[in-house]
């Protein structure tokens, strides 16, 4: 009931003033600044708030696990990773203050060339290298160096050296020829045939030919090229014409699944035209990047001009690498493998992951809205495309698909093929089944939302242009 007199109000309280945040104090101050981007900071923070800034940061990147585009491995057990923390520190060029762990590299080496069923009286030699990129090139570099050195002693002309590889290669093939001026002879793919033909690469050789390329685990589809039939197919050429021409195997996928899926058409050194392989270490050879190995059939494939020898690390030592510097951990990783797997441990690797890759095969068939690009899963990478009047942009697939964190890429084929799209998925060792049907549900969801919303495709997001804006 009202009065009729005013009321009176009572002062506002005073408002504390803000109390600056203490220097000392984790994940504070530093997080309602700017991060310096572009010139160092003029004083530094603590190693908490370092640590923090950057790893919570790092969050907003897509999860490795899920991120199927890679073949790059995501897990590796504790215990091997103690041993890589252990090694950080070790400079594994330093051969004179580190012997051990160079001893480690060389043990590594003679085991996959026999892996690979090198002859052992023909001393295969070989390098760890950062990655498959730059075993490739130095691989094909000794391909270079030795045909030039073949057509000097003839007294014939050099300077015009060609590659001979199928489009569906990874793309440091035709780095090298750009690097190191070589003339590339690729073979295009058509729709429908996704690997070479042997008689392609026979009709693209000649004296200039430095070597033939052949790749286990092609990077498009994850198939394999036929290493046997374009072996005999360049004996029957030399035979013919005298023209003695190399193989070089790029099985930096496929090095590390064949030896041990029960494959049994040859592809390795027990083909005599067959000079070098390279690999993956940190592919199914399963330990963390970067680690690539490089194996030739015997020490005469490795020109010795190629091999430099440095003393001043303290002694005389060869190398045969683009980098100088590098860490020891990931080759001691390597060797950790080796031993805690065996050959054994390897199989059921390699079985575990092809049984889940071809569940995923079954999933996508049952689903009836896909084709199978590779049925045979000579490695446990599955490849698809949408097939035809099924009314799905597979890129916008893709896209939906991330929304859920996958990350699965959708790009277009290699001339001649350019106009097939195709998705693919990488089933790495920490792919378990209940994963491969949380995905296989989560495409039937994303195809059914699209169905249902017919989402205008993008005219001009194809091929490279459509991977570049993702990226």
């Amino acid at each position: 009931m009202s009065t009729g007199k005013p009321r009176t109000r009572k002062p506002a309280a005073a408002q504390p003033a803000p109390r600056a945040l203490r220097d000392d104090m984790p994940a504070t101050r530093h997080f309602a600044e700017d991060i310096p981007t572009d010139r160092l900071p003029e004083t530094g923070m603590s190693a908490e708030d370092a640590y923090n800034l950057i790893s919570l940061g790092l969050k907003l990147d897509g999860v490795p696990s899920l991120n199927l585009a890679s073949f790059v491995t995501t897990w590796m057990e504790p215990e091997a990773e103690q041993l890589i923390h252990d090694m950080l520190r070790t400079n594994h060029i330093d051969h004179e203050e580190y012997p051990a762990a160079q001893k480690v590299e060389e043990y590594c080496v003679r085991m996959l060339a026999d892996l690979w069923n090198a002859p052992k009286r023909l001393d295969p030699v070989g390098v760890a290298t950062i990655g498959s990129s730059e075993a490739i090139m130095l691989a094909l570099l000794a391909h270079k160096f030795s045909w030039r050195q073949r057509r000097e002693a003839a007294g014939a002309d050099a300077s015009r050296p060609n590659l001979v590889y199928g489009a569906e290669t990874h793309i440091v093939w035709d780095k090298f020829c750009r690097y190191f001026d070589v003339e590339p002879r690729k073979v295009p793919m058509s729709p429908g045939r996704y690997t070479i033909d042997p008689k392609d690469i026979v009709a693209r050789v000649d004296e200039n030919t430095i070597a033939a390329g052949a790749v286990i685990g092609t990077t498009f589809i994850g198939e394999a090229d036929p290493v046997a039939d374009i072996a005999r197919a360049l004996d029957a050429l030399q035979k013919k014409t005298g023209l003695d021409v190399p193989i070089h195997v790029d099985a930096a996928s496929g090095g590390f699944i064949l030896p041990f899926s029960g494959a049994t058409e040859k592809w390795d050194f027990r083909l005599k035209r067959v000079a070098s392989i390279n690999a993956s270490g940190h592919k199914y050879g399963l330990v963390y990047p970067g680690l690539g190995w490089l194996v030739f059939r015997d020490k005469s494939y490795l020109p010795e001009e190629l091999v430099f020898s440095v003393n001043y690390l303290g002694g005389a030592q060869p190398t045969y690498t683009f980098n100088f510097s590098r860490g020891s951990a990931m080759i001691q990783a390597q060797y950790y493998n080796f031993l805690r797997l065996g050959r054994r441990g390897y199989a059921d690797v390699v079985r575990n992951m092809l049984d889940n890759a071809r569940h995923l095969n079954d999933l996508l068939v049952a689903d009836g809205r896909f084709e199978i690009m590779n049925p045979r899963l000579p490695e446990p990478v599955v490849t698809w495309r949408i097939k035809d009047g099924v009314d799905i942009d597979p890129y916008q697939l893709a896209d939906r698909l991330r929304m859920h964190g996958w990350i699965v890429p959708a790009y277009s084929l290699p001339p001649d093929a350019q106009d097939v799209v195709v998705l693919r998925a990488v089933v790495r060792n920490d792919m378990s089944r209940p994963k491969v049907e949380a995905l296989a549900q989560h495409i039937a969801e994303e195809c059914a939302y699209l169905e249902q919303h017919q989402a205008a495709p993008d005219p001009g997001r194809t091929g490279a242009e459509a991977q570049h804006r993702r990226c």
